[in-house]
Order: C-alpha cells, then sequence, then structure tokens
C-alpha cells in the first residue's frame, strides 16, 4: 500500500535566488489574469514579483531565475536533487494582489511553456475559500518529459462555491527539474446556451422513475455492473432456506441494451458474500453463507473460506483457492496495486474472523495469514474501508448490523504501520447500521459523506443524518451536514409524510455523472416501514434537493447503481416477513430531460495507463470528463465507488484528458468515461481500462501524493493480541429465530411505539404480513404463544398479555 510518512504541508522555504533587474510590478495582459506571466519583474524577496517558493517533505532543491527563457530574459527552474518524499513548487502568490480572481461555476483554461528532465511534474492548484481560507484543490496535469520548449494546457474543474481567488504553479515531485515560462491564465466562454427543457416541467425539474415491465428472476443483493455494460446479480440462497437445502443457487446476468436477463448456474451460496472487480474486469466473490441459523437460534449464520472469480466474458465461476477464515459479510477493496484488502465477516463456527485477508493481483490468491499484516481487530460486518489518496484505508462507520466498532466509530487504518487511529465526529455512532457513505465527487477532493442509519439491537427510527468528512485535512473530524430530506413511510397502512427526526436506514448512495449523489430506497426500521424518498446532493454547495421518489419499497437487500447511458437502476427488497420485491425500477435524473446529449464520438486509445494524456473527440463543446467505478454494490455498500476528475485540454473537437499520476486514487480497473456539458448534461460512457505503474522517475519518487489526513490526534492503537475470533451472539442479525421459518425476521426489539404487549407485537405482526408463525422449541421469549399451543399470535394468544 505504499505509505510513506509525511509532515507539513504547503512548507514554506527561504529564498535562494539572488534579485531580478526589474523592479516595478508589469501588468497582465487585457486576456491574462496572470500577473508577471514571465518572471521578468523583480519581488522583494529574491523571488520574481506575485511569484513564491512553496513545498514541502524531506527533499533537497533549489530555486533559480536563469535566463535559459522561452521569451524575454528570465525563468524559473526548480530543481530537486533529493527525494524521500514531497515536492517544491514556484507558486502563484497567495494574496489579493497577486492571486487571480475567479468566479464560483466558472472554468479556466490554464497555459504555460515547460522543459523538464523528470516525469514527476504537475500542475498544481490551490484556492482561496472565503470562510476557510487557502486550500489545496487539485492535480491537473501531470506534464510530459520534455527537452525543448513545450507548450501546455489544461481546463480547470469549476471553481467550487465559496472560492475567490486560485494560485496555481507547477509541482516538482521526483528528482529533475522544471523550468517553466510565460504562464496564461483564461476564463472560458460560456460554450452552449443554457438548456431548454425537453419533457415535462416534473421530469426536467425532478427526473422520472420508471418501474421495468420484466421482473429481476432472481432474489438478488449483490449488484456489480460489468466492463460490458450488462449487470451481474447474485443472489446465491437469496435468503430462502428451502433454495439452501435443496441445493439451489442462482444468478443472472442483465443486459440493459434489450432488457433480458440470463440465469447463470452458481456453484455456491453467496448470500451476503463479497465481492469487488479486479484489474482486468473480472469479479472476485469472497465467502458466502456456509449455513443458516438453528431453528431455536442457538447457531448463527456462518461463513465459508470458498472463493470464486466471475468472468463477464465467458459468464462462468472459477473457483480460487481459499481465504483462512470464513467471511460472512466482508469488506472488499481494492489497492493501487490492484491487490484485494477484507476484513470482518462471520466464520464458519459464527464467531466474528479478526483477520485481515489479502488476495494478491501479481498471484491471484489469497495469502496466507503470515504475509498479511494483522491488528487481530474485529471490523464488524461489511465495514465500509474506502481508499484514501496515499494508501491508507478511511473506516467511515457504515457498517451492517447492531453497535459500532469501539471508540468514535471511524478510524484510519495505516496497513504498513499496521496502526488504527479514531477520527472524531460522527454523530449517533452506534445508529449507522446500513447507512451508506460514499467518497463525494471529485475523488481527488477526499471528502466522505454518510447518509441515514439505524440500528438492529435497539430498533430506534432510522435517523436523517448526514456527516461529512474532508480527509485533505490534516487532523480531519467529521463535521454535520443537512439533514436527508423526508418522503412518506408505509407502516403498513399507506404512505404517510414522515414527522419529527425519522429518517432511513438500507439507504443508496450512487454517483452521477455531472458530479452529484442520488441517494434513494430505505426503511424507518429493521427490515420494515419502507420510506419513500429520494434526494439528489450537491456537494459543491452540500445541499440535497428532493426529487422524483422511486414508487418501489427498496429496503433490505437492495441495491442501486449508475448505468452506462447515465441512469440509476434500482432492484431488491426483503422485509422481515421474508418476501422479496422482484420488481425493478430504473431512475432518469434531471440531466436526462436537458437537451441533446453530447457524445463522444471517438476515444483514441481504450487502453490508458498512470500519467497519461489521452484524446478523445466529441461532437460539441463539453465542460467535463471524468472516470466512474462501475458498480459491485450490496447492503448499502461500496467502498470502491469513485468519480476521478480528468482535467481537459481542449482543441475544438478534441480534448485531451489528463491522467492521474497516482492509482491510490483510481484503482487499475475497467472504468466508464463520462463527457458532460456546461448544463450538466452527460454522454452515454465509453469504456476504458486504466493499468500500469504508478507514473514514477527511475528514481525513488513516488506518485504526487499530498500531505492528507497526517496529523492525527484521535486515540491510535498498535496490533492486539493475537487471537482466534471475537465473540458474536447468534442474533446478530437482529432476528429472533423463536418463530417461524429462517428467512422470516420477527425482530428482536420491536419498534418503540409498539407496547411491550402480546396483542400489540401481534397486531403489528399482522399489520407487516407475518402470516402463521410456528414456534421454533419451547421457548417463547417474546411472548408471542400465550397459549401455548406451538403458533405464535394464534387466536387464542391475543387475548392473553
Amino acid at each position: 500500500m505504499n505509505r510513506r510518512r509525511r509532515r507539513t504541508a504547503l512548507l514554506a522555504v527561504a529564498g535562494l535566488t539572488g534579485g531580478l533587474l526589474l523592479t516595478s510590478p508589469e501588468t497582465a495582459s487585457a486576456a491574462n489574469l496572470i500577473k508577471n506571466p514571465g518572471f521578468e519583474t523583480a519581488g522583494g524577496d529574491g523571488m520574481p514579483y506575485c511569484w513564491k517558493k512553496s513545498g514541502w517533505g524531506d527533499n533537497d532543491f533549489t530555486f533559480t531565475t536563469t535566463s535559459d527563457a522561452h521569451s524575454g530574459g528570465k525563468a524559473m527552474k526548480v530543481e530537486l536533487t533529493r527525494r524521500v518524499d514531497g515536492d517544491r513548487k514556484a507558486l502563484i502568490t497567495e494574496s489579493a494582489e497577486c492571486a487571480p480572481v475567479v468566479s464560483p461555476g466558472r472554468q479556466y483554461d490554464l497555459g504555460l511553456w515547460y522543459k523538464t528532465t523528470t516525469p514527476d511534474a504537475a500542475v498544481t492548484l490551490f484556492r482561496h475559500d472565503t470562510t476557510a481560507g487557502w486550500q489545496y484543490w487539485t492535480d491537473l496535469k501531470t506534464l510530459d518529459m520534455a527537452g525543448d520548449w513545450t507548450w501546455a494546457t489544461v481546463r480547470t474543474p469549476e471553481v467550487p462555491a465559496g472560492t475567490d481567488r486560485i494560485s496555481w504553479g507547477v509541482s516538482v515531485y521526483g528528482t529533475g527539474s522544471a523550468t517553466t515560462d510565460d504562464y496564461t491564465m483564461d476564463q472560458v466562454a460560456d460554450p452552449v446556451p443554457p438548456p431548454q427543457c425537453t419533457g415535462t416541467a416534473a421530469q426536467c425539474a425532478n427526473g422520472e422513475w420508471d418501474v421495468l415491465p420484466t421482473r429481476n428472476p432472481v432474489r438478488s443483493m449483490h449488484s456489480v455492473v460489468l466492463h460490458n455494460g450488462k449487470v451481474l446479480l447474485i443472489a446465491g440462497s437469496g435468503n430462502d432456506e428451502s433454495m439452501f437445502e435443496a441445493g439451489t443457487f442462482t444468478s443472472a446476468v442483465y443486459d440493459p441494451a434489450n432488457g433480458s436477463y440470463k440465469i447463470i448456474p452458481t456453484p455456491k451460496d453467496m448470500f451476503c458474500a463479497g465481492h469487488v472487480q479486479l484489474q482486468d474486469g473480472r469479479v472476485l466473490v469472497m465467502s458466502g453463507n456456509k449455513g443458516y441459523p438453528t431453528a431455536d437460534g442457538r447457531v448463527g449464520y456462518q461463513g465459508y473460506k470458498d472463493s470464486y472469480v466471475f468472468d463477464p466474458v465467458t459468464e462462468t465461476y472459477t473457483r480460487t483457492n481459499d481465504m483462512n477464515d470464513g467471511h460472512w459479510y466482508p469488506s472488499a477493496t481494492i489497492l493501487g496495486n490492484g491487490d484485494v484488502i477484507s476484513f470482518g465477516g462471520l466464520k464458519e463456527d459464527s464467531t466474528g474472523s479478526v483477520a485481515a485477508e489479502l488476495f494478491s493481483e501479481a498471484e491471484q490468491r489469497w495469502q496466507p495469514l503470515w504475509k498479511v499484516n494483522q491488528t487481530w481487530s474485529y471490523w464488524g460486518l461489511y465495514p465500509s474501508m474506502i481508499l484514501m489518496q496515499d494508501g491508507r484505508l478511511f473506516y467511515s462507520g457504515s457498517h451492517v448490523f447492531g453497535n459500532n466498532i469501539p471508540g468514535t466509530g471511524a478510524a484510519i487504518y495505516d496497513y504498513d504501520a499496521n496502526t488504527i487511529t479514531q477520527v472524531p465526529g460522527l454523530r449517533k455512532k452506534d445508529e449507522r447500521d446500513q447507512s451508506a457513505s460514499v467518497l463525494l465527487p471529485p475523488a481527488q477532493d477526499q471528502k466522505v459523506l454518510t447518509l441515514g442509519g439505524g440500528n438492529i439491537d435497539s430498533n430506534p427510527e432510522a435517523n436523517r443524518l448526514a456527516d461529512i468528512i474532508d480527509l485533505k485535512q490534516p487532523n480531519p473530524a467529521y463535521v454535520a451536514g443537512p439533514p436527508i430530506p423526508q418522503g412518506t413511510v408505509d407502516l403498513g397502512n399507506g404512505p404517510v409524510p414522515q414527522t419529527g427526526d425519522q429518517g432511513k436506514m438500507y439507504v443508496s448512495a450512487v454517483l452521477l455523472p455531472d458530479g452529484k449523489v442520488l441517494e434513494t430506497g430505505g426503511a424507518l426500521h429493521n427490515r420494515a416501514d419502507p420510506v419513500h424518498e429520494t434526494s439528489v446532493f450537491d456537494p459543491q454547495t452540500e445541499t440535497f434537493d428532493p426529487v422524483a421518489a422511486d414508487p418501489e419499497a427498496h429496503g433490505y437487500h437492495s441495491s442501486a447503481f449508475l448505468l452506462p447511458d447515465g441512469r440509476v437502476m434500482a432492484t431488491g427488497d426483503n422485509p422481515g416477513n421474508g418476501t422479496w420485491n422482484h420488481d425493478v425500477s430504473v431512475y432518469s435524473p434531471p440531466y436526462l430531460f436537458k437537451g441533446p446529449r453530447p457524445a463522444i464520438t471517438s476515444v483514441i486509445d481504450t487502453e490508458w495507463t498512470y500519467g497519461d494524456t489521452q484524446r478523445i473527440t466529441v461532437d460539441r463543446p463539453i465542460a467535463k470528463a471524468e472516470l466512474i467505478r462501475p458498480a459491485a454494490v450490496t447492503h448499502s455498500s461500496d467502498p470502491n465507488q469513485r468519480f476521478v476528475d480528468l482535467p481537459l485540454s481542449v482543441d475544438g473537437d478534441n480534448v485531451d484528458l489528463n491522467v492521474t499520476s497516482n492509482p491510490d486514487l483510481a484503482p487499475p480497473g475497467w472504468y466508464m468515461l463520462f463527457a458532460v456539458d456546461a448544463n450538466g448534461v452527460p454522454s452515454v460512457a465509453k469504456w476504458v481500462h486504466l493499468t500500469g505503474p504508478k507514473a514514477l522517475a527511475t528514481t525513488d519518487a513516488s506518485a504526487h501524493v499530498h500531505d492528507f489526513a497526517d496529523d492525527l490526534k484521535g486515540k491510535a492503537a498498535g496490533p492486539g493480541k493475537k487471537r482466534t475470533a471475537h465473540k458474536v451472539g447468534p442474533t446478530v442479525s437482529g432476528c429472533d429465530r423463536h418463530y417461524g421459518s429462517i428467512n422470516v425476521c420477527v425482530p428482536t426489539a420491536f419498534p418503540a411505539e409498539v407496547k411491550p404487549t402480546t396483542a400489540a407485537r401481534c397486531t403489528w405482526l399482522k399489520r407487516h404480513d407475518y402470516g402463521r408463525l410456528k414456534v421454533n422449541g419451547k421457548d417463547d421469549p417474546l411472548g408471542l404463544d400465550r397459549d401455548r399451543d406451538g403458533v405464535a399470535c394464534g387466536k387464542g394468544d391475543a387475548r392473553k398479555r
């Protein structure tokens, strides 16, 4: 994971160069927003006017004002002769006098002439937030090596809200030098007229849901968008004990192009497995259900050690070697080198696994435990482990079932150092059961949003909380975001408006190609009371916009995901009564009703490597382009979902895209490439394959990684005492197995408004369509069989307390 310890970012250094000859400021040209773009005017600190020395880390460097200029008599040379980490850069002075004024929502074309002796040089931007001050914004472009003067241009993303000025320059982050001259910065003209609504007013404002005419033939709770545009839907036994006893395990491949489903032979019960897409596009499926709980509830779910790879070409499963432990409900995160790391879940004996597992991309097999760093920590079930830009993992606090991990509920795990550091600020950390966490667009911003959640142990009303953390901060902490909008909730007698603080668990969060996040689906209580509410979160303004609500119930075991055509598909719902919703709904966001869509008319090369410049052609002007990693989602969890911005260099219909040099920002694999116009209207995606090593020099230089989240003040812990497992109760899923069949979930804790009487509990169960419930064994912990006839909530029970 190549974690490197870092110190202070943007360390100003003492001047090392001599004074310049000119003494009076020169004005920028009418179009050029840069003051002193050619370094011809001297400043008072040994640097040219309106330029400063900047950088950080352990390295040896020089700043030289050289006469080897592109034009005029001066240029700026920045050189590193030794580097362990960090960078050096000549940066526009971050002051009201020098930093160019910008307007939120606008874009700017940046240009410069350069020569380099290192491939490790990049155009780096900082922005001035009117509230928070100066902060790192993004890296825009890796400069190709050039022995002669070479012109480079790049277009910024839209300027974020609250930004009034920017500063930028060239970072040198490998041994060698970059000499630059004649900087330019121009505001991009409005490329297209305002959008014209092509649908109804409601469609243009709120989008539209459609329920597909063909139902999903399998009880799928796992959805993976494949690089051929089809969708793998994994059910296994589908939480149906009769299917498990019969050994009937199912998957299906859905083709959005024609609406067809193909049933796929499935070798094991992949119900509640983990899954992730490998860099070649195959799907690694790990563990699953070895056994359901016993009828009396004395033994819980069991996870098996088996692991399989699904090939989208042959549409078949192939077995890999076994994992070291069983892992029912494991995490699965792909790393920057293509390896996969997994935590948590239940073992073959229903205890919690404390073993971290590593699947080697090079060896195509799970590694023995002695090759994998271990803290012997139990991370719970489906812990949301998000890869950070420096290779560390951020545990967001989202998980499945019960309470959160001890401590603050969120943490940063440093694999190389093998340390866990708690991160503060997550509200109601023990009510984040089946919340959703997502790395916000663009991934370069390193912000994570965590939405909603509940707790199946105590079964309170699910919450409306939205918490945001900025991992670019030296000591990041969650801060409160706006509450999730309320919709309607079906308590068993039809939808009614939500009241008070009612929110939802089982929420789905989907990255959209316009840079926003769709949140949809959910329920108010443990496998009950579906919530119909959908909204769009804008990371730039940190606001929710309520849109059309999904007419279908999509709660427990549901999933929602982005299709390559820009629509969102939602499938699955498994209430506590054991039924399944096979209806599939598809959402068309408002951007699909804003007029013609741009089209990517050609992609010169679909095989991309880190640090590349890749050319596409489009049929009309676009404002941005991005890579979106296709979904591999289950139980509100897809920690690998990410939106990676691709800065543009525009020449008419030819657009050069600048690919990040950092695979920890965009792990290797297949991505959907979208081009988006100034009105937020996306193209249909093209598929591109990103692989290869980091963009490195042949020295000790690493990819350009900034100094984020590196002054952590939370409680830190190293490896604990080696142990075999973590004790987990058999009621971990929030179901009392004394009643009904295994796929029925009578809650161990009823909602608070249900009085603790037989009559009230039986009324609630009847209202939620539980039907006849056999009592398993002689115990009746919830008092549902007062007449002891072996049937819960029978005719004689309701009359007894």
